[in-house]
């Protein structure tokens, strides 16, 4: 064993050992930390994106993906330059909300029917938050009276990323990591045109056998999100045997975390820092995006990086707002 990982075991050790020290000197506060976690998955998460991710799968499982965007798809591929699984995967993304975007790339990339390099161009720009989860939850809790410039900011960023990022030859080293393949997907070196006009198509399902493979699939997904969300909460007494800790930086610190529950224990008081921290997500939706491609071998550290530059961007047009 090497020392850096020595020092990592040493290090993760002792983390584990201050937590459940906390977890036991502090247990009324851990139970309303957790319990937090699990009302906001459970009263905001799973009837936003339970029905989402149910229908999406069916979708796919059905070979369904290429005929719902028909419409749109000229339109995406000339922007783009997307396949059609592609230009369902930008729509879906945008219109359904984090984490369906990195779910449906995930689940697209392994059935084969987007190739490697376009899976993660999508996935750096398609996992956002979803404007129902923004008009209901963060709209109402900032008391954003003007939620058109929010709303162009925040969607507008990415989309415009995206652009970059399919049309930019110079980002490429940084858009596909260097990592060995460890997923015998025989399109991983293909075009978006090369899927595209694949004369073999994955096998459709039957309905009810894609109903009921979905059905599984979807709440197996959103238990998943719902232990990240009980988790990342409970980080939140991390701090709390120190208390003369900054209020701002317990804030950052809670948003970072996890971003849900740091709007609801921020609130109005930390507007422009919410809204400058809703393109990151958070630690929770790292994780929970990992867990939504840990089948493949996108990895999820070009994700971090390029969701950094979005956020980092996003800061810079929210200072030029406040100036102007």
């Amino acid at each position: 064993m090497s020392k850096t990982d020595k020092f990592y075991r040493v290090l993760f050790t002792a983390l584990a050992l201050y937590l459940v020290f906390l977890l036991l000197r502090y247990p009324s506060l851990s139970l309303e930390y957790a319990s937090t976690g699990l009302n906001l998955w459970f009263v905001k998460m799973v009837p936003t994106l339970l029905p989402f991710m149910i229908l999406s799968s069916i979708m796919i499982r059905m070979n369904l993906t290429e005929g719902f965007v028909s419409l749109l798809h000229p339109l995406l591929h000339r922007i783009f330059g997307t396949s059609k699984n592609g230009s369902y995967t930008i729509t879906m993304g945008f219109l359904c909300g984090f984490p369906m975007g990195a779910r449906i790339v995930g689940e697209l990339y392994e059935s084969g029917k987007l190739s490697r390099e376009e899976s993660a161009k999508l996935l750096y720009f398609c996992n956002n938050i979803g404007p129902i989860y923004f008009l209901s939850y963060v709209v109402p809790t900032l008391a954003i009276e003007k939620p058109l410039i929010p709303l162009l900011i925040m969607y507008g960023i990415p989309l415009l990323y995206g652009v970059i990022l399919f049309h930019a030859p110079l980002l490429r080293h940084v858009t596909i990591p260097l990592s060995a393949a460890k997923h015998g997907n025989s399109l991983q070196k293909c075009d978006t045109s090369a899927v595209e006009q694949s004369p073999s198509q994955p096998r459709r399902m039957p309905l009810l056998t894609a109903i009921d493979a979905s059905v599984l699939s979807g709440l197996l997904g959103i238990a998943r999100l719902g232990g990240y969300m009980v988790f990342f909460n409970l980080l939140n007494i991390a701090f709390v045997p120190f208390r003369h800790v900054n209020m701002e930086f317990l804030n950052v610190y809670r948003c970072i975390l996890e971003i849900t529950s740091g709007i609801d224990y921020s609130g109005q008081s930390f507007f422009y820092p919410i809204l400058i921290l809703l393109p990151f997500g958070g630690f929770s939706c790292i994780a929970q995006t990992y867990s939504m491609i840990r089948q493949t071998d996108l990895s999820i550290r070009p994700y971090i990086f390029h969701k950094t530059i979005q956020t980092a961007i996003t800061a810079v047009c929210y200072f030029l707002l406040s100036i102007f």
